[in-house]
């Protein structure tokens, strides 16, 4: 069966664009850009002709408070990132054909006019609605830049966008106690005029091409989450907003309005393409806009609604381009057994690791593909680092070269000896190992990077199985000519290694080539026997993996475990010093009882009261309790509390308080009730 990649004249590879606002950490690299990297090694290698796309997301909102809490520019966040984070890839061998940046003015052009086309088609629908704005700070708040508590699990520190607790998106309006970030006061809703991309409107074509199209030849993962989407109903969703830091609405009279993050970072994959043809002489439209040519994204599990319905929805509105074919989400990959997380500087990050591990980009390679997050969260351990390292690129990949060239040099003086009367067992062998270019590129075609880096595995394990049975070391005194086919076969299992592990383990592939004198020319060859030919020189043998050493670990687990200190110090209360001594009998007179609240509702013309209606046992009475920032009203309907019955009543407002709710406030000014831990009746005593 033709595999699918040879159906396409040309691959248009896109990797997520990764904000430029902090480093690249392991995550992003198994998530996207190792499995990325190794799809398009593999099609280079069989002459396909690929573009791969790579750039730094620079419009995203969580710059603009990287910028303000640095009290520097937006652009000096980007600038001072899109560096790092391009050198680190091209130290780590993820091999872009462009890596591009949003803040260019190929992007910004290239945005500008594909909003302009939707827009002249009357694609977009104009929307006046209410949005959070901060008076104080004079600007409407984007969702980022609003706080507050996730009405699904109570997170106290939800975002307008997202719970990153429990996940679930959100919208502003959705959050209780609503805070802007900015100046750290209670928003208020004003008017704002927005455009918006109907995707409603597009839920028949969405499931005749994902639904009808795409259920066999899509993970699973990836077509769940597209059906479900499409299944719960799609709403219109904003394409501007209200920001001074992005690409600027290219429509008269829309100052202060720029392109959402959302819209203008996808079509940066557009204008990357864009900003490479340029520089080497192409015509960009044919990767975007023949029917000849593929387009597939790598991105985590957070991108794929955007890059499997909100970007192919733009794209086929605009009419001139194709959509993808295919989008292979991988899930997250968590670090000793906690969420990676850059706010609590819980990661591996990638240029820190290439100081630390020195020439071992390949290490990292291989043990982010050995445990992807294909089809599950998976966790990365320093343990299993150093365990995969040591036990299988040193001691089975590692140790079968090494064996085989020194024995080549030691009994032939480096010298490929003639493969001469072959034995069953070596028949066999080269049948299986001529199995492996197959199955490794039928793995690869379906984007099953772990499998295919097993089976080249196998192909090692296969090499070492069969100079252990043979033992030439122990023949070559008494059957020298025997030596001689045993380590031609072996080298030419070597070469086959070499050439598969390119998409794999490049730098190891490439030291291999030059210890074998074998240039790596194609996927094809591969397929090829034999690969060399009797007298062929071999070059010095070497060590292609080194041991990792038990420090080189603790070091690093060191180093997360100061993080983890040093973030549970940094969340630890500051709490005010204890109030003066009273005497008992000053707190004898205090009447506190078990209650509860029958009613509740707003006082009127005020932020944090409510006016509560309290069963105390002894009565049912009224409480002005200044909660409003903290409760709803219908949601402490039926509250068991503690209250200070004996209080003598005061005005609030124009309503007459008859006792104090007890509360307690945690260091942050959140208030909760505090409440008996059985279900006391009204009226019991507090003493």
């Amino acid at each position: 069966m033709e595999s699918k990649s040879k159906q396409f004249k040309r691959h248009t590879i896109t990797s997520a664009l990764p904000y430029a606002n902090g480093p690249i950490h392991i995550g992003h690299l198994a998530g996207v850009y190792v499995p990325a990297d190794i799809y398009v090694r593999y099609l280079r290698m069989k002459g396909e002709d690929v573009l791969f796309i790579g750039g730094s997301d620079e419009h995203g909102v969580p710059i603009t408070i990287k910028a303000r809490q640095q009290h520097i520019q937006p652009q000096e966040v980007v600038d001072h990132y899109h560096t790092m984070i391009r050198d680190s890839f091209e130290a780590f061998g993820i091999s872009f054909d462009v890596y591009s940046r949003t803040s260019a003015p190929i992007h910004h052009e290239t945005a500008a006019v594909f909003f302009r086309k939707l827009y002249d088609k009357g694609v977009f629908i104009e929307k006046t609605s209410k949005q959070y704005f901060d008076e104080e700070a004079g600007q409407f708040l984007a969702d980022r830049y609003i706080t507050g508590v996730c009405p699904h699990c109570g997170n106290e520190k939800a975002y307008g966008d997202q719970c990153e607790s429990c996940g679930t998106s959100l919208s502003p309006l959705d959050l209780k106690n609503p805070r802007s970030a900015l100046s750290g006061n209670i928003p208020v809703l004003r008017e704002t005029k927005h455009w918006y991309l109907p995707l409603d409107q597009y839920e028949s074509w969405l499931k005749e091409w994902i639904i009808e199209g795409h259920q066999q030849d899509w993970k699973t993962n990836v077509y769940g989450q597209c059906k479900s989407w499409i299944d719960q109903g799609l709403q219109p969703r904003a394409v501007t907003r209200d920001l001074d830091w992005g690409v600027k609405v290219p429509i008269d009279n829309t100052e202060g309005k720029v392109l959402y993050v959302w819209f203008d970072a996808p079509i940066g994959y557009i204008s990357a393409t864009r900003e490479w043809a340029e520089k080497n002489g192409k015509d960009w439209e044919p990767y975007w806009k023949s029917q000849d040519s593929r387009l597939i994204h790598f991105i985590g599990k957070d991108n794929i609604v955007f890059h499997c319905i909100i970007f192919p929805v733009m794209l086929h509105s605009e009419g001139s381009y194709i959509v993808p074919d295919n989008v292979p989400a991988n899930e997250f990959l968590n670090l000793e057994g906690d969420k990676i997380s850059t706010s609590r500087n819980w990661a591996v990050w990638l240029h820190e690791y290439l100081v630390d591990f020195p020439g071992k980009q390949d290490v990292l390679r291989y043990v982010l593909t050995a445990n992807a997050p294909e089809s599950k969260d998976n966790d990365f351990t320093w343990a299993d680092f150093q365990a995969r390292n040591n036990n299988e690129l040193l001691a089975i990949y590692g140790n079968f070269v090494n064996r085989t060239l020194v024995l080549t040099q030691k009994y032939f003086g480096g010298l490929v000896p003639a493969m001469g009367q072959l034995t069953e067992n070596d028949r066999e062998t080269l049948r299986l190992m001529n199995t492996f270019p197959e199955k490794i590129a039928a793995s690869l075609e379906l984007f099953r990077f772990r499998e295919a880096l097993s089976e080249l595995m196998n192909l090692a394990r296969l090499g070492n199985k069969y100079l252990t049975e043979n033992e030439p070391w122990k023949l070559f005194k008494t059957d020298p000519e025997r030596v001689k086919t045993i380590l031609a076969v072996s080298l030419e299992l070597a070469g086959k290694l070499m050439i598969l592990s390119r998409p794999f383990l490049p730098f190891s592939s490439e030291k291999l080539s030059a210890m074998l004198r074998l240039e790596c020319k194609s996927w094809q060859q591969a397929v090829e026997t034999p690969l060399f030919v009797a007298g062929h020189s071999l070059g010095e043998p070497g060590y292609l993996f080194e041991k990792i050493e038990d420090q080189a670990i603790q070091a690093q687990v060191e180093r997360l475990q100061n993080t983890k200190k040093a973030n549970t110090q940094a969340q630890a209360p500051v709490l005010k010093p204890q109030k003066s001594d009273i005497s008992y009998e000053d707190f004898a007179k205090m009447d506190i009882r078990t209650a509860t609240i029958l009613a509740a509702e707003p006082v009127a013309k005020t932020k944090k009261l409510l006016k509560l209606t309290v069963d105390t046992g002894l009565d049912t009475r009224t409480v002005v309790s200044g909660i409003a920032e903290h409760y709803q009203p219908q949601d402490i309907i039926g509250q068991k509390v503690l209250m200070l019955v004996n209080l003598a009543p005061r005005e609030l407002r124009g309503v007459v308080s008859q006792g104090m709710i007890l509360m307690a406030e945690n260091h942050e000014g959140k208030l909760c009730f505090v409440t008996p831990t059985q279900d006391f009746h009204n009226g019991s005593e507090v003493k």
